[in-house]
């Protein structure tokens, strides 16, 4: 499915809005079945590629905290934002231009704002700020909490409800994570915590409305065009604070910001849409309930981080909450 065709073309069925699916799908080999359905093992093969696509953005999302903490170490949290910013919208842009990408669809635009507020914008913003004065290990479990809060953006804006027990699991999932955090604070969030929350509501926002429109165009042309839509307001940023914020290029800073730049804020998110395109928003964000436990382990072996006991337990809960999502049916 191309951005050229026309709108006709790329209409959906609610079932498909909901599930992030363009409908039916040509089988492997090739041949249509007499209804014109895809048959059930090319529909289990989307399944399978598409929750490997989404897994391979969380485990790029989970070095994302470790690399912020790396470009910090040279660059002050608002030119780390900026910066990485036009970093990304650089490589997106080339991307686009190689490879002679039309122009999005006018109605296509909207939902790209709220990717580039969203995911280009607001989430690399609050959550540097956090990682001011919060640990790596702490931010991950608080962000933890995305894929409900995806889940929640989702049904509100497909008007689709997934079951009741996937809606079970995935809120104990999200029970599990913030209760977490909370007994790590003495029951009371902190400044960084306030920042967290907020990076999660609008990445939420910005998982499901891109997951939405990966569905009928390319997942690396959508946040292809939601950086470059974001660059000039990272190039504001980042040419306000680069003056007011002291730089050191060392060696950790350098390979953070590569990092943020071209995994975090653009390589990703490749993977990552391509996957809820196949597999739906609702279904792949909970493959992200797994992305604090990556961190957190980046976090001890790569920042020598010190975590609790309770983070075994933690990881057992989060883990079996991650297995019943994937087995219920998610609409």
């Amino acid at each position: 499915m191309t951005a050229t065709q026309s709108p006709r073309a790329t209409a959906q069925t609610p079932q498909a809005a909901a599930t992030g699916s363009t409908g039916s799908a040509a089988p492997a080999d090739g041949k249509a079945s007499p209804d014109g359905k895809a048959s059930p093992g090319t529909k289990a093969s989307a399944v399978s590629s598409g929750t490997l696509f989404a897994a391979l953005g969380v485990l790029s999302f989970s070095f994302s905290f470790p690399g912020t903490v790396w470009a910090l170490d040279g660059f002050g949290p608002w030119s780390a934002t900026g910066v990485r910013g036009v970093l990304a919208a650089a490589i997106a842009l080339v991307a686009l231009l190689v490879t002679r990408a039309p122009l999005p669809a006018r109605a296509d635009w909207p939902a790209l704002a709220v990717v580039a507020g969203g995911c280009a914008i607001g989430f690399p913003l609050l959550t540097t700020l956090a990682l001011q004065t919060s640990s790596t290990a702490h931010s991950a479990i608080v962000i933890g909490a995305l894929p409900m809060a995806t889940a929640v953006c989702s049904a509100v804006l497909t008007r689709r409800r997934p079951s009741k027990v996937f809606w079970a699991a995935a809120g104990t999932g999200a029970a599990t994570v913030i209760a977490f955090t909370l007994t790590r604070n003495h029951g009371r969030p902190t400044v960084a915590d306030l920042y967290l929350f907020g990076a999660l509501l609008v990445c939420a926002a910005g998982y499901a409305y891109g997951g939405r429109l990966s569905a009928r165009m390319p997942g690396w042309r959508v946040i292809a065009w939601g950086v470059v839509l974001a660059a000039p307001a990272n190039l504001a940023v980042a040419a306000w604070a680069l003056p007011h914020e002291p730089v050191h290029l060392t060696a950790k800073a350098l390979l953070g910001m590569a990092y943020i730049a071209a995994v975090s804020q653009f390589g990703g998110f490749v993977v990552w849409y391509k996957g809820m395109g196949l597999i739906g928003v609702a279904r792949a964000s909970q493959l992200q309930l797994a992305q604090p436990l990556l961190t957190l382990l980046w976090a001890v072996l790569l920042l020598g981080e010190q975590v609790g006991a309770a983070v075994p337990l933690t990881a057992a809960i989060v883990l079996a909450c991650i297995v019943v999502t994937q087995r219920a049916r998610a609409a």
